[in-house]
């Protein structure tokens, strides 16, 4: 038997050109999936964000892991492999919030974590008896197995291993489709495991995908006293309450970590609020004493802004720039406030007709990236579309950029921290402009 894992691309630039991602980082769903998937099994790997799908190369099943920015594109490389008689199964977050739309699309869906019944998936399609409907439940990640890495070689990533901890937050924000998902619920794997998946590969550089990383303290402890004596390099994601926390941050900073993404989201306590982001609101002047402790410890942090939400003011915004800006921090992401299918946010818009492009975005042959696919409060909806490129083009101008280096605590507290500034700095400010405006699908 042959099974192909596609990893399906956004779409199209505004110069009609398919968009090639040159910041790709390894596709970590697919190698799950095909560490889950038997020896005996041979298993390709095609990405379509920047080499071609052989629709007519024989196989036995196709597999793809979708995501609402990648649901259209998704679905056209289904119809290809319906016109050849291949079935084609598709899981990830979109399908499991959506399961009535993308079983429209694919021979068969699979709902919730992978883990727990793909070995099913697999001897149906020996068979030739897939189902339509696989129904999982979340849980912790890969009991039991580890990450197949021999199908990323030679397809351009970049140089450093994505891995998992945990999945899920216990956190209830309002815009989010991960605890829409996991329903709250934070689940840890075995450390044993997460340290034998490091022993298995070579690189030193690591970056964890967990939604929240520091979702529980007690945990998040017990697995960087672990990754103390393996003497790597790692970043990931977590929740700012973390540094309320002295211990945990004296482990985070022992087992290796440069830095985390954190999402501030907003930076008035009303937009906070709005956002129901309940980690953040711990007092007027706590962003302030959170970056000391950031700084002090010399972590280079990745700030997420979601912008849009219903106390959003052109003022706000404006106050949003110039507190990342003071800050210098190494990244930042100003993302529209997006309304993901199934969150409280989307229901809320839905209920008050604010929602654009008839409430399904991803699909919409007229939405583009990083346009706003719903009406604000405060602003129009192309207002804040161009307001915020343009605070992404004012934080990826070539003078903020040599400001930003200028941080002596954090991007200048090690020639290695320098180096991850310069080096990735250029490329996210070139992925930034390319996607800006992209057409969702191909076709």
């Amino acid at each position: 038997m042959k099974l192909t894992l596609i990893k399906p691309n956004m779409g199209r630039m505004t110069a009609g050109q398919p968009y090639v991602d040159e910041g790709r980082m390894e596709p970590l769903q697919l190698g799950v999936l095909a560490g889950l998937t038997p020896p005996d099994v041979e298993v390709v790997l095609y990405d379509d964000r920047f080499e071609e799908i052989p629709y007519d190369e024989q196989t036995d099943l196709v597999a793809l892991t979708v995501e609402a920015f990648t649901a259209r594109r998704s679905y056209e490389i289904c119809l290809e492999y319906r016109k050849r008689r291949v079935p084609a199964i598709i899981g990830g977050m979109h399908p499991t919030l959506l399961p009535e739309e993308a079983a429209q699309h694919a021979d068969s869906i699979f709902l919730g974590d992978a883990e727990h019944l793909w070995q099913q998936v697999i001897d149906d399609a020996r068979t030739g008896c897939l189902r339509s409907v696989y129904r999982s439940h979340p849980g912790a990640p890969q009991p039991g197995t580890f990450t197949r890495r021999d199908i990323f070689r030679g397809k351009g990533y970049l140089p450093i291993t994505l891995l998992q901890f945990g999945r899920g937050c216990r956190f209830t924000c309002q815009f989010c489709a991960v605890s829409a998902y996991f329903e709250h619920t934070a689940y840890q794997r075995c450390i044993c495991e997460v340290v034998e998946e490091i022993e298995r590969q070579d690189r030193k550089l690591l970056f964890f995908v967990d939604d929240n990383i520091v979702a529980e303290h007690q945990a998040a402890k017990d697995l960087f006293r672990a990754l103390i004596p393996l003497n790597v390099r790692w970043v990931g994601q977590g929740s700012i309450d973390m540094t309320e926390d002295r211990e945990l941050m004296e482990l985070m900073v022992a087992s290796g970590c440069l830095g985390n993404v954190i999402g501030f989201e907003a930076v008035t306590e009303a937009g906070l609020e709005a956002l129901n982001k309940s980690p953040n609101l711990l007092g007027f002047d706590y962003y302030e004493r959170a970056i000391r402790i950031l700084e002090e410890f010399g972590l280079q942090t990745w700030a997420a802004f979601v912008l849009g939400h219903d106390q959003e003011t052109a003022e706000s915004l404006d106050q949003t720039l110039a507190f990342a800006l003071e800050h210098k921090f190494c990244f930042a992401a100003f993302n529209i406030l997006m309304p993901y299918p199934r969150t409280p946010w989307y229901q809320q818009l839905q209920t008050e007709q604010r929602l654009l492009y008839d409430g399904c975005w991803w699909l919409h042959p007229d939405y583009r990236f990083n346009h706003a696919a719903f009406a604000p409060n405060n602003l129009s909806p192309a207002e804040l579309t161009e307001r915020c490129f343009a605070m992404r083009t004012r934080w990826n101008s070539y003078s903020t950029l040599l400001k930003r280096l200028f941080n002596l605590k954090t991007n200048m507290r090690s020639l290695a921290k320098m180096g991850i500034f310069l080096r990735y700095n250029p490329l996210f400010r070139k992925e930034t402009f390319k996607k800006q405006g992209m057409r969702l699908g191909e076709q």
